[in-house]
């Protein structure tokens, strides 16, 4: 026990992962990491820092204050047709001065759940919730159909603004394939400075966590079992997640299971409410052996496709964030076990948590399409493109986005002028 904790201590001061920690106890050390057992033998690193100045208490509850009526019926046809009808308030308040238009109160959308690209929205790079674009019927009389899956939503969440010196608001921030903790440095020691309470763990095989030689440990429900631990080791009253790729997975993962604890999402490159399935052609099933002698290749690669700018600055912050800085076996096997069947369109348009979409325009792993239809499926959601910006947004323009998270933090929505009418059905 003693030498895996010294091995992770060492980890944290020579940047080394260690590749087998016994079973520890949640351990604190004095620079704020921790070392949280979720299971015997698995051992996640976990950024912890606690506010420095003094707490406040949490906004008082008044009979109208940022209280949102979240009403919707999604109907999902055995065509792969999806229907989701708005009945309950539209957002009016202005968010980031990234408004298209006053939202509709009564909307309804029909996707094609095979169609993800073709169906995206066409709003530019703003997305307001219960806001999305009609689809004209198809020509003829069109028959009777029987819905698959019908799910009804009515329910009122209170929406308020999240400040530093609130002693219940605590931000997770988690990172995705490759990534480590690190690479959110700029974004912690910002909210850190303001008061809040951040939370930032390094994944599994990833920064200083133990690395279990097991491809089963890197599964999607491995993983998201590992995040549902470290929330309720430090979740309170309102908590709001902050994910990056596949971090956002488990942000959606953790918000569906937690809905009266998770107050704020914030998606960062995250890409469409689709559900997760490994592609049967990708290198990364390819040998570990061969994968492990192309490792510069798909370090150049990522550098190329993951920064707006390949130039020196963008080298040293891959090196800083020690992002794809993991062993060929760890990172074949996350991407083979990113499977989440149950994560699909409707999983996601049940949500009923705000939600800010940032995207970097020249991201060449997720396109723009992407975020643009999860704005569409999710019932309050705003996206805002940072036109500098690429998949490791966060660490090039950590000024945008660090503002951009803020005003989220900050933003409460007005009171509704009245409830949602029904719609009225022949």
């Amino acid at each position: 026990m003693l030498t895996s904790i010294a091995d992770g201590i060492m980890c944290c001061l020579m940047g080394k992962t260690t590749n087998a920690v016994g079973p520890v106890d949640s351990v604190e050390s004095s620079d704020g990491y921790s070392f949280l057992e979720v299971k015997p033998g698995r051992v996640l690193r976990v950024k912890h820092t606690l506010p420095t100045r003094r707490p406040e208490e949490g906004p008082k509850e008044g009979p109208k204050r940022g209280v949102v009526h979240c009403k919707r019926k999604i109907t999902l046809y055995r065509n792969g047709q999806l229907v989701i009808e708005n009945l309950g308030d539209a957002i009016r308040s202005e968010l980031l001065h990234c408004q298209n238009g006053p939202g509709e109160p009564q909307s309804t959308m029909e996707l094609e759940l095979s169609d993800v690209a073709g169906n995206a929205s066409t709003q530019g790079t703003t997305a307001n919730p219960g806001s999305g674009a009609r689809q004209a019927p198809a020509p003829g009389k069109r028959r009777k159909r029987k819905p698959k899956k019908v799910v009804n939503i009515d329910c009122k969440k209170q929406i308020s603004s999240c400040k530093g010196t609130q002693s219940d608001v605590v931000l997770f921030f988690i990172h995705g394939v490759g990534g480590s903790l690190d690479i959110w440095k700029e974004q912690l020691d910002f909210f850190s400075k303001l008061g809040y309470e951040v939370v930032a763990p390094d994944l599994a095989g990833h920064g200083c966590s133990s690395t279990p030689q097991i491809a089963a440990a890197y599964t999607f429900y491995a993983l998201a079992e590992d995040m549902r631990a470290v929330f309720k080791r430090y979740a309170k009253k309102r908590n709001i997640l902050i994910g990056h790729s596949y971090g956002v997975s488990f942000c959606t993962f953790l918000a569906h299971e937690y809905p009266d604890l998770v107050h704020k999402v914030i998606m960062i490159n995250g890409g469409g409410p689709t559900a997760l399935e490994p592609s049967l052609c990708s290198i990364f099933n390819m040998p570990t052996c061969i994968l492990h002698c192309l490792s510069p290749c798909l370090a150049w690669s990522f550098l190329k496709a993951g920064f707006a700018r390949q130039g020196a600055k963008e080298k040293q912050l891959l090196k800083e964030g020690n992002a794809f800085n993991v062993s060929s076996f760890v990172l074949r096997a996350m991407m083979s076990g990113q499977y989440w069947p149950e994560g699909d369109e409707v999983y996601h348009a049940e949500l009923t948590v705000p939600v800010l979409l940032v995207h970097g325009m020249h991201d060449k792993f997720v396109p723009v399409e992407e975020d643009q239809r999860m704005a569409e499926i999710l019932l309050l959601a705003f996206l805002k493109v940072i036109d500098e910006g690429s998949h490791m947004v966060m660490m090039e323009c950590p000024e945008t986005v660090n503002t951009l998270l803020h005003e989220f933090l900050l933003w409460e929505p007005e009171a509704p002028a009245g409830e949602g009418r029904e719609v009225e059905k022949k």
